[in-house]
């Protein structure tokens, strides 16, 4: 390669090379901003979860110290004041509701549970258990079995998540209206049932038998 050939290649270079410092001076605000509002953007999202974190294991503790107390009336006051919002409120407000039941109050149970199957903010999930667990108080409240039966009906579809505590439940309003054959079958069908708890055969079999029943006649 001559010596000209050489020259004219580092002034090439050198050209390429102002242009580039030249482009960053003009330009390079802008990945500056890009990279502040990448760094920025992952601090804050950090912080937010951070925040978050700290929020549910204060939410959790409250829940904890308020499930501590002996007294019932002591604990659902305690669940009352503790802030949460969405799924995780419906769960403090059914832990409340057991703890007024418990304390003697079922009115405000009831009330307590109706509200949570109206709010459309909630899963299905919790406002069908909301609904599941206001009936199973209903009978204390005094409302008649057949319009508990009407209204457990409701919760039995293929699929439900609580179709089977819900076929049990309405076992139990058949029975206490007088109905005990049609009780007692609806507690066999139960128990042929795949996927029923062990809690809930132990139940049924105990109700059968209650009733004047054979759990294993079919």
């Amino acid at each position: 390669m001559s010596n000209s050939d050489s020259f004219i290649d580092e002034v090439t270079e050198e050209v390429r090379r102002d242009r580039f410092y030249a482009g960053l001076r003009r330009y390079g605000w802008i990945g500056a901003l890009l990279v502040l509002g990448l760094v920025g953007g992952a601090a804050w999202n950090e912080w937010r979860k951070a925040e978050a974190d700290a929020a549910a294991q204060a939410m959790g503790d409250r829940v904890l110290t308020a499930l501590d107390a002996t007294d019932p009336i002591v604990r659902a006051t305690g669940l009352s004041e503790v802030p949460a919002s969405g799924d995780a409120a419906a769960l403090v407000a059914l832990l409340a509701a057991g703890a007024q039941r418990d304390g003697g109050d079922t009115a405000a149970a009831v009330a307590r549970l109706s509200a949570l199957e109206s709010d459309p903010g909630l899963s299905p999930l919790y406002r069908q258990l909301a609904t599941l667990k206001r009936l199973m108080l209903a009978g204390a409240a005094g409302t008649p079995p057949a319009d508990r039966i009407a209204e457990l009906t409701g919760l039995t579809a293929p699929g439900a998540p609580f179709r089977q505590l819900a076929e049990e439940q309405i076992a139990l309003a058949e029975a206490e209206g007088g109905d005990t054959e049609a009780a007692i079958a609806r507690l066999r069908a139960l128990l042929q049932e795949d996927g029923v708890s062990a809690g809930l055969r132990t139940r049924a079999q105990q109700t059968i038998v209650a009733l004047g029943g054979d759990p294993g006649e079919g």
